[in-house]
């Protein structure tokens, strides 16, 4: 089979939506009602095992790149096994749709096959929705595929950049202060050019190494990106914080002021005037 690992993901959303279409189909057409659904009801459960075959394949592809970040194997595991599950039922759905459509004029034995296949369906569902947890976790808690599925440096980059800032802010929060700083530093080398980036060195400063000081002088040097207002809002409510911790709240109340002349609605700077009163 050609490379389609990088087709796991797209592959698995239609896998997902034929099954459970499918077996909703099935499960009407039982009762006699909506005669059409239980055509659609074997070609879409014939089509959703097709596609779980090729989506295990391309599951099976994709897997290795991911396996190999530290701690993801037996997360890995369980979204291979629970995906094994589900399609070696939906095949079996399958496969008791075409009994049941060769046996048509037997219609007493075709009937017990279709009210298999929407059994078994029921079952497949749930693999399905199994498959799918195993597979959250590993993206969502392991970033398993995130930022390194392309192979592209800059996807990677990135990754690292969301890590150090997502772990820089947890430390933060956990008052692990000098943590916090050493991660800030580290993300503002990964990205010495982007002003959001800057902006957090410059909040770093202020917060993890208390140095209201620095925090502005860095804040001074910052520019603000073209047609950026949230940017522009956000330096000024960081330069009010540093100058009110440097003891000039008056120059901090005047650059509110300001702010609030030009976004009077704004709820952050209605905040920040209310901190430094």
């Amino acid at each position: 089979m050609p490379e389609i690992g990088v087709l796991h993901p797209q592959l698995v959303h239609f896998v997902v939506a034929l099954g459970i279409i499918g077996v909703v189909f099935r499960i009407v057409s039982l009762w006699g009602r909506l005669a059409w659904t239980g055509p659609a009801a074997a070609a879409l459960l014939v089509m959703a095992a097709v596609a779980s075959v090729v989506a295990a394949e391309a599951g099976d592809q994709a897997h290795e790149l991911a396996e190999q970040i530290p701690g993801v194997r037996p997360a890995m595991h369980d979204h291979e096994e629970a995906g094994e599950w589900a399609r070696n039922i939906l095949v079996l759905v399958a496969l008791l749709e075409i009994g049941a459509l060769a046996l048509r004029n037997k219609q007493k034995l075709a009937n017990g096959l279709l009210v298999g296949s929407a059994l078994v369906g029921l079952a497949g569902v749930a693999a399905l929705y199994r498959a799918g947890d195993f597979g959250g976790t590993l993206v969502y808690s392991y970033a398993g595929g995130v930022g390194t599925r392309s192979g592209d440096a800059t996807d990677v980059r990135r990754l690292l950049i969301a890590g150090l800032y997502h772990q820089a802010r947890i430390a933060r929060d956990s008052s692990r202060f000098e943590e916090s700083a050493r991660l800030t530093e580290e993300l503002t080398r990964q990205a010495p050019d982007d002003p959001h980036v800057k902006l957090l060195g410059a909040e770093s400063l202020l917060r993890d190494r208390k140095d209201p000081n620095a925090a502005l002088a860095a804040i001074a040097a910052i520019p603000v990106p073209p047609d950026s207002r949230f940017f522009a809002i956000e330096k000024d409510l960081l330069a009010s914080e540093a100058l009110a911790a440097a003891g000039q709240k008056d120059s901090a109340r005047a650059l509110l002021n300001a702010l609030a002349q030009k976004f009077p609605n704004s709820r952050w700077i209605k905040d920040a005037i209310a901190k430094v009163q």
